[in-house]
């Protein structure tokens, strides 16, 4: 979930007219090894998991998610493809893959991401423009094109790049995205 999403993630003129419910923050800093780790929190401020990234010994980036307890739960290896996209498949603690997202440049300019399941189903997508503040903003929609949710990146007090998740439905979890 580099995004996931990693993983991302991810304007607010594409933003809908519907309740937009607090489901968490995701925060990312860089440990002794240089590797990228995001921490996710939950609506409360308590940790459900973290993202760990770092490059693999041919020089794909990937991530590491691991739960509240350290456990692993799944990785997320990004690459690149014949046309120049960028394509990161999705993989349970078991090696098993559950997904791809392939990112490209849309007709507007903006970055966007194709969600499919392990048998190449469309699960959504998540476009990425910049807001009037100046803020990365990535809209998230399901299958169907309907809005999900929204991710904000921004910078906190400490300098920390911090991704404000928000979602149509209140019992959204980031991980779905």
């Amino acid at each position: 979930m580099k995004q996931i999403f990693a993983l991302a993630f991810l304007i607010m003129g594409m933003a809908t007219a519907s309740a937009q419910y607090n489901v968490g923050t995701s925060t990312t800093t860089t440990n002794a090894f240089g590797q990228q780790v995001t921490t996710h929190r939950d609506s409360y401020g308590r940790t459900t998991g973290t993202s760990t990234t770092g490059t693999n010994a041919f020089g794909q980036q990937v991530t590491t998610h691991r739960d509240s307890y350290g456990r692993t739960t799944g990785t997320s290896t990004t690459g690149t493809n014949a046309f120049g996209q960028t394509v990161t498949t999705h993989r349970d603690a078991y090696g098993h893959s559950t997904g791809t997202s392939t990112t490209g440049t849309n007709v507007f300019g903006q970055q966007q991401t194709q969600h499919r399941d392990a048998y190449g189903h469309s699960t959504g997508t998540s476009t990425t423009g910049t807001n009037a503040f100046g803020q990365q903003q990535t809209q998230h929609k399901d299958a169907y094109g309907r809005s999900v949710g929204t991710s904000t990146t921004g910078t906190n007090v400490w300098g920390q790049q911090q991704t404000q998740q928000n979602a149509t439905n209140s019992n959204t979890s980031i991980w779905t995205w």
